[in-house]
């Protein structure tokens, strides 16, 4: 199983840019390649550009989170300010969260990497909390070595 820790996290917002995921939420190959593509269009539209010139701090979030039962993805920061292409401030609640550390060659094979450690080998394998819903996160918190590196972080409840 990944390594990985319980952390208690105080409230915080993200402010995102969001797509609508259509496929089917077994649909992994959809799903990803969704994403894939979203991914391509926030970085050559320069969505993220803007979002770190506002960011509070260096991280980047890539979220996901079931609203109004839809699939949505987005890509955000933490700020105090606004952008008109924003879709979403996203809230975190106060908790605990599973948190799974990680490195890739880049910012969303980071992502990948994690949501799928995080979901199919930690939250199987856990028996004391659950991840009930709520946004999740990849926080993409810098480079070395040539490498992303970062936190998955998903909120949990005591079982």
């Amino acid at each position: 199983m990944a390594n990985y820790s319980l952390e208690e996290k105080e409230s915080f917002t993200v402010l995102g840019i969001g797509t609508d995921l259509k496929s089917d939420y077994t649909d992994y190959a959809g799903i990803h390649k969704e994403k894939a593509d979203f991914w391509e269009t926030v970085h050559q539209d320069g969505s993220v550009d803007q979002l770190k010139e506002i960011a509070t701090n260096e991280y980047l979030f890539v979220v996901n989170e079931a609203v109004n039962n839809k699939m949505m993805h987005y890509v955000g920061v933490m700020t105090k300010e606004t952008l008109p292409e924003a879709t979403r401030l996203i809230q975190f609640p106060k908790g605990e969260y599973i948190v799974v550390k990680g490195e890739a060659n880049s910012e969303e094979e980071l992502s990948n990497t994690l949501t799928g450690m995080a979901f199919g080998e930690v939250l199987v394998e856990v028996t004391d909390v659950a991840y009930v819903g709520g946004p999740n996160a990849a926080v993409v918190m810098g480079q070395r070595d040539g490498l992303s590196y970062g936190e998955m972080w998903i909120p949990v409840v005591r079982k």
